[in-house]
């Protein structure tokens, strides 16, 4: 009995330790998802990103308008 309540103690604990992302993480993560995205695609306009919490993880969306596709080509 009291190792169930220790386990699910600790269950919360770590639950709780994973807080949502701060205002300055955020920004250092839309600059890279930006950069990456010109490195594939012409983007217009800001980059959006959402976060929601499921049950034992984030689920994160990234969106934003393209004007055009960058492909590679190789050089033979």
């Amino acid at each position: 009995m009291r190792s169930e309540v220790t386990k699910e103690r600790l269950k919360n604990i770590l639950h709780a330790d994973k807080e949502e992302m701060n205002e300055v993480t955020r920004e250092a993560c839309l600059k890279e998802f930006a950069r990456v995205a010109g490195e594939y695609f012409e983007p217009e306009g800001e980059i959006s990103m959402s976060m929601h919490r499921a049950k034992n993880c984030f689920e994160v969306s990234v969106s934003f308008r393209a004007n055009r596709v960058k492909n590679f080509s190789l050089v033979k």
